[in-house]
């Protein structure tokens, strides 16, 4: 399939999406949505496909919402913005969150409003030096949307989320490691390819692992210790009818490297 906003290949067991309309900074207008979705939806499904990249193109990862595209001429009614979450960027969120795979963003430069928190909703994200990310919604009286309000307590406390959401301070990359919010800054030049070399090492895994160890991680944000208990149980009870499972115990006792398949 051709696309006209973003760019998608498949190789050697990774998906990359990079979006790909660098002259607006990469933000997203409806056509694109549709776009990254059918993307992501060719990479959920592919058993080709063991892990996923993300990253945008030219200078900036992604400036969040097209606002043009919402462009209101005078007199007309004004956009339903909660039809355009929950048409677009709920269902894009739930595809990044939900990917039974795992999920790299390489942050290029700055990430904006919805941008930053698709980003953050990646497993792991790694940042150029010169990135930043700045949750500008209180800047236009809206809230962080793309799972944001969920996100950024979990990631940096209730208090930093309360300053980034109501102040919108633009929070470096380096910042942003220290609080914790991404994995790994690295120099600019290095980003591609230290991001490309983890998602191809991260496809090379027992990635139905991945997949168990991100629902119980997400579990964890609503379960009492007992309910997590029980779901580890039964998600380790699940990982060890695998492959991949067993193929790693035999590797260690052959003392070879295993040859995981995702199963």
């Amino acid at each position: 399939m051709s696309y006209s906003n973003i760019a998608f290949s498949i190789d050697a067991g990774v998906a990359t999406l990079t979006l790909n309309r660098p002259d607006a900074l990469n933000s997203f207008t409806t056509e694109m949505h549709q776009e990254v979705r059918s993307a992501l939806t060719i990479a959920a499904e592919d058993k080709q496909v063991r892990a996923v990249l993300l990253t945008g193109n030219g200078r900036g990862f992604c400036a969040g919402q097209d606002l043009n595209d919402r462009a209101v001429a005078p007199g007309e009614a004004m956009p339903d913005l909660g039809d355009s979450v929950e048409k677009n960027y709920n269902p894009l969120i739930r595809l990044l969150t939900g990917m039974e795979k795992p999920v790299i963003c390489a942050v290029n430069g700055v990430a904006a409003g919805a941008g930053a928190n698709i980003a953050l909703a990646c497993d792991i994200v790694i940042a150029a030096r010169s990135a930043s990310f700045i949750e500008s919604f209180c800047k236009l009286g809206l809230i962080p949307d793309s799972g944001g309000t969920w996100i950024l307590p979990r990631l940096v406390g209730m208090a930093r989320a309360r300053g980034l959401a109501m102040l919108g301070p633009k929070v470096s990359a380096e910042q942003a490691e220290r609080w914790g919010m991404i994995w790994q800054v690295v120099d600019d030049a290095e980003l591609m390819e230290t991001a490309l070399g983890l998602a191809r090492q991260l496809a090379t895994q027992p990635t139905r692992g991945f997949a168990y160890s991100k629902q119980a991680l997400a579990a964890s944000a609503t379960n009492s210790l007992d309910q997590q208990l029980e779901l580890e149980k039964e998600l380790m009870r699940a990982a060890g009818k695998t492959h991949d499972y067993q193929e790693g115990v035999k590797a260690f006792l052959d003392k070879r490297q295993p040859v995981y398949r995702g199963e």
